[in-house]
């Protein structure tokens, strides 16, 4: 489906594998790392002339973000560990900026968009969505998340059961925070509970057109 839009450029927001009920076990943690292999053989077929591009999130950042980085790089699925990429075109540059996972990790956003200049517009992929009560106050245009998987059981009226940490104020969805732009992808697939109801898998589609002025 993703193919199908024939998108410039694809980016995933993490949570590439499922740490389960016992994170605190070392053995799980390494096994759960090696789970990264057959998603990112999955992934494997997206096509995207400009790129595709990863952060990761809290399940990757718990068990050994630097297998699942080294897994994901030998799949040409490049992780942007607190870095910034330029793409460029037609003498016009945007910049695709990856932030470590916030809760579990070592995110930094002063050093993910060292480097950027001023006035060139930045794409910031952050898993956690709340992370934008930050991303304010820098430079942003554009920050797109992940994490809380639209709750993966939705009562309509009601909501979710459950969200997790920093995925509870912008769980899902289209918001505009002053001069920046949050979009909160609701994912594929599941974690820990194999449920999803009112909640279905989304591919996100964003067309991106420069400011006038």
């Amino acid at each position: 489906m993703a193919n199908q839009l024939r998108p410039d450029l694809m980016v995933l927001t993490g949570d590439f594998v499922n740490l389960g009920p016992f994170p605190d076990l070392l053995d799980i943690r390494h096994s759960t790392a090696l789970d990264a292999d057959p998603c990112a053989q999955l992934l494997t077929p997206l096509h995207a002339p400009a790129g595709r591009f990863c952060v990761l999130g809290n399940h990757e950042a718990s068990s050994d973000s630097y297998l699942v980085t080294e897994i994901l790089s030998s799949y040409d699925l490049p992780v942007l560990n607190n870095r910034a990429v330029a793409i460029e075109r037609s003498g016009a540059r945007l910049w695709i900026a990856g932030m470590d996972d916030y809760l579990n990790g070592d995110g930094d956003l002063d050093t993910a968009l060292h480097g950027i200049p001023a006035m060139e517009p930045v794409v910031l992929l952050v898993h956690e969505p709340d992370v934008a009560k930050h991303t304010i106050h820098y430079p942003v245009d554009l920050q797109l998340s992940g994490h809380s998987h639209g709750g993966q059981v939705w009562f309509p009226g009601f909501g979710p059961l459950w969200l997790p940490p920093l995925a509870r104020k912008y769980p899902r969805g289209l918001y505009h925070l002053d001069a920046l732009t949050l979009y909160t992808n609701v994912g594929l697939g599941t974690i820990r509970v194999p449920i999803r109801l009112n909640c279905p898998p989304e591919v996100t589609h964003f067309t991106l057109r420069a400011k006038k002025g």
